[in-house]
């Protein structure tokens, strides 16, 4: 019997069960879910935002670099979408979308690759709440077109990170630079894949707050290439 085990009383047990865990200590209910061999996980959110990722300027950078290229090369682009659907509840760092074209895509930035089986799951959760009730209620369109991404620094540290579990990306984010980048200049299908960004911290802050935050910039804003062709945006085609 499970209460026996962890020593604690039924009734402590059926709170659990029923929900309502929250009336017992946080390391009492983290020893029933390790003697059922699960883990217990927390999150502090603050306005509809993880609160370790408002105080992350490398996040917000990157954040800023997505929404900059992605508006660039004209999508329209929602920041920190939050949504709550049947007590499930998350938020978008980054949502961009054509509806003339009925695209969408699902940007999922990380400073700091951690977790890796709960970064894959969370994105599969925010693409599908995106398609169910997101795109069809908030932006008046079923997606024929989308894509998942993952966002990371330009760093080795991030790109050896990534190599070391190649497997599991291989499998949940197998497209890489220059296939991304020709998605997202010509949106068609689905697609899943990684982007290495660089960024700088240049003074530019995006104000997160709950729900969706729509930032808009001018059509002719696009970065020229540089001169040697390599791109440097999300309109170029060369892998990254």
């Amino acid at each position: 019997m499970l209460a026996r085990r962890v020593r604690l009383s039924q009734q402590a047990i059926s709170l659990i069960e029923r929900g309502h865990g929250g009336r017992l200590a946080i390391d009492t209910v983290a020893r029933v879910f390790r003697e059922l061999d699960a883990r217990l996980e927390l999150v502090v959110s603050w306005r509809g935002g993880g609160l370790d990722r408002l105080l992350d300027a490398d996040h917000a950078a990157l954040v800023a670099e997505v929404t900059r290229q992605l508006l660039a090369a004209g999508w329209e682009v929602d920041v920190e979408v939050t949504y709550s659907n049947y007590g499930e509840r998350g938020s978008i760092d980054v949502l961009g979308y054509r509806i003339s074209e009925r695209a969408a895509v699902v940007v999922e930035v990380k400073s700091d690759l951690t977790i890796i089986d709960a970064t894959v799951r969370k994105t599969d959760d925010k693409e599908r709440n995106l398609v169910e009730t997101i795109a069809p209620q908030r932006l008046g369109f079923a997606p024929a077109s989308i894509a998942r991404l993952l966002v990371l620094p330009e760093s080795s540290a991030a790109r050896a990170r990534v190599e070391r579990v190649g497997p599991v990306f291989e499998v949940t984010f197998p497209a890489r630079g220059r296939a991304v980048r020709q998605w997202l200049a010509r949106p068609e299908g689905r697609l899943a894949g990684i982007l290495f960004m660089s960024v700088t911290h240049g003074g530019s802050a995006t104000r997160r707050t709950g729900g969706s935050h729509r930032v808009r910039m001018p059509r002719t804003d696009r970065p020229a290439g540089p001169a040697n062709g390599t791109a440097t945006s999300i309109g170029g085609v060369a892998p990254h």
